[in-house]
């Protein structure tokens, strides 16, 4: 029995023409004050056609005079009249060049502006979407050098507009030389082109394979420079192995490269065969032309040349054709991230204040939510109050959905069914923007920002109420440790970024996301295992320390370890994707449910003095 052959999917359309980017790069230099960029793309193009137009004349307009024995004051003016065209023309070129980097720079800067945007703002699902991640990889791509799309583009259609004036003002003086010529030269320009774009995509079609060689250098590399990594290595002796895989994918990079090296090498051989066949042909029917009297020497020269201009104006057409197609691809790509759609309202919801002491109530009325691409909802039919001041904890194995919970509390993910409503409002209506501003939250992954212990509490470095972050950091009792510190509160953390950055225990850095939490002064707190790296009388000292400095406001508390929630008004346990029992502590207890044998089970790993998690 044969096996069926697979479907081979058709390729996608661009979303938009080459000329729809174009015109999008365009009105963006307008938009960004950027005009000059247009202004100096042209006067570029126009300059070097003028450069090759004198260069095309000087020798045939010389030789033409000392033909007919013109006098020689007006053969060295004739020569300096050139010779200062050149100059002129060269220097104008040149001061062009240098200013329209400036320009291009900054339109580049317009578009990597829009990209951090979209990323920073996005709704929260787009940020796990695979497709999305995708896209804001290319766009990065596209926007990460000079010589990428989001700034080459310009080059290129300086280039092509050229290329174009060339072609045009060549074709006029090629015309009265005949058809053959003209054909042939043609020919033989268009063959070359695309036998020499042949071997150049050689390494665009082998672009996955070149890829994941790079992905493995780049990954040791990565795994040879990580802090985290250096006991591992240094312990189980993997520098040896480490350097042996490092050769084996640089081999396999080099094999890639010659590969498409051979191939660049066949194509340059056949353009010097086809440039050798148009010159002699060239050649030929020229000196035909003279030794007819049809033409005289100064005119076989500027005929010659302008063959080997037209050839080149013709490549140059084609080629930027064709670079302009890619680098439209790109932006094709970048402009389709930015367009992405969003399921969340933002500044087209209605608008939310948070101030600081306001009483919220958030209700979840039969939510369900399910992942895509999954066949069973991580949360079913949730019925849920979170009353103004109440402290509630969430607990449950790990997979319970708790996080998934929270997620949707603070609007972060949208039930599948159901509503998450707000005062009795749902959500959905609001700017989330100005929804988030309602939380304060610890996650179990935080970001500590490359930035001074100040700007870390207030989450930014302007305007910073210093005597508040003062006030905030002594709550979470973290004052000793940053009085300890060389710079106090302007220490830098973060050593990725600072080499002189300080380093804070996981407790330390626990309680200043508290002091950036309390910072903040929203009327909901949310705590999602962030202290789950910690031992269990750690873990609840800093929750009691949690729930002192939260007194009067809406908190939510989540923890696998049931113990260190007993201060809470309420407890919900999560099984099997529903609420599965609620109540105080000794309440649930009480009951002899799943939350008792769990926390029997738990208990007596504490007093064995192991920790169950």
């Amino acid at each position: 029995m044969k096996t069926p052959k697979p479907k081979i999917e058709k390729a996608k359309k661009p979303t938009y023409s080459t000329l729809q980017n174009v015109w999008f790069m365009v009105k963006l230099a307008w938009t960004a004050k950027e005009k000059k960029v247009l202004v100096l793309c042209l006067l570029s193009a126009v300059l070097a056609v003028l450069n090759s137009i004198i260069g095309l004349y000087i020798t045939p307009t010389i030789l033409s005079a000392v033909e007919q024995r013109v006098p020689v004051s007006e053969l060295v003016l004739t020569i300096l009249l050139f010779t200062g065209g050149v100059m002129l023309v060269s220097a104008a070129s040149a001061y062009v060049q240098r200013n329209t980097l400036f320009g291009r720079v900054a339109v580049r800067c317009e578009l990597i502006a829009l990209v951090n945007k979209k990323a920073a703002t996005t709704s929260y699902p787009n940020v796990g979407d695979e497709a999305f991640g995708r896209l804001l990889a290319s766009a990065e791509d596209a926007t990460n050098s000079n010589q990428k799309a989001g700034e080459a583009i310009w080059e290129t259609l300086s280039s092509l507009l050229k290329n174009l004036l060339g072609f045009a003002i060549y074709l006029s003086l090629l015309v009265s030389v005949g058809p053959t010529l003209l054909l042939c030269v043609l020919l033989t320009t268009v063959v070359g082109y695309y036998i020499g774009r042949y071997a150049d995509g050689y390494r665009y079609r082998h672009r996955e394979e070149e890829e994941d060689c790079l992905r493995h250098i780049e990954y040791i590399h990565g795994r040879a420079q990580d802090w985290n990594a250096a006991k591992d290595i240094r312990i189980f002796g993997l520098r040896g192995w480490m350097t042996d895989l490092s050769q084996k994918a640089r081999a396999a990079y080099a094999g890639v490269r010659r590969r498409a090296t051979r191939a660049v090498i066949f194509a340059r051989l056949a353009d010097v065969v086809l440039a050798f066949l148009r010159n002699g042909l060239a050649y030929v029917y020229l000196i035909r032309q003279v030794l007819e009297g049809q033409i005289d020497v100064p005119r076989f020269l500027l005929l010659f040349s302008a063959v080997g201009g037209f050839t080149e104006w013709v490549s140059g057409i084609l080629g930027d054709l064709a670079t302009l197609h890619r680098q439209s691809l790109d932006l094709c790509t970048l402009r389709e991230f930015l367009d992405f759609p969003e399921p969340f309202l933002f500044t087209q919801g209605q608008p939310l204040a948070a101030e600081p002491g306001d009483a919220h109530e958030i209700r979840l009325e039969h939510v369900c939510f399910r992942y895509p691409g999954t066949e069973k909802d991580t949360l079913h039919d949730i019925n849920l109050v979170l009353h103004p001041g109440e402290k509630l904890a969430v607990v449950g194995l790990n997979g319970a959905g708790k996080t998934t919970l929270v997620k949707l509390i603070c609007g972060f993910l949208d039930p599948t069914e159901g509503q998450v409503l707000l005062d009795g409002t749902d959500i959905r209506v609001y700017d989330r923007a100005a929804y988030y501003r309602l939380f304060s939250a610890v996650f179990q992954q935080y970001s500590l920002l490359a930035a001074t212990v100040a700007a870390n509490v207030a989450q930014t470095e302007d305007n910073i109420d210093l005597p508040r972050v003062q006030a905030c950091l002594e709550k979470a009792g973290l004052t000793g440790k940053i009085d300890s510190l060389p710079q106090g509160y302007d220490t830098l953390l973060n050593r990725e970024v600072y080499e002189d950055a300080a380093m804070l225990s996981g407790g330390e850095t626990q309680r200043l996301m508290l002091a950036r939490a309390l910072y903040k002064d929203a009327p909901f707190v949310i705590l999602d295992e962030p202290t789950a790296a910690l031992d269990p009388l750690a873990e609840e000292d800093l929750y009691r320390k949690y729930s002192e400095m939260t007194d009067r406001k809406s908190s939510v508390y989540i923890s696998h370890r049931l113990a260190s929630t007993r201060f809470c008004d309420r407890i919900i346990l999560i099984d099997g994707n529903v609420v599965a029992e609620q109540g105080t502590h000794e309440q649930l207890l009480a009951m002899g449910g799943r939350y008792a044998d769990l926390f029997e089970v738990q208990s007596k790993y504490y007093r064995e003095g192991g920790d169950a998690e």
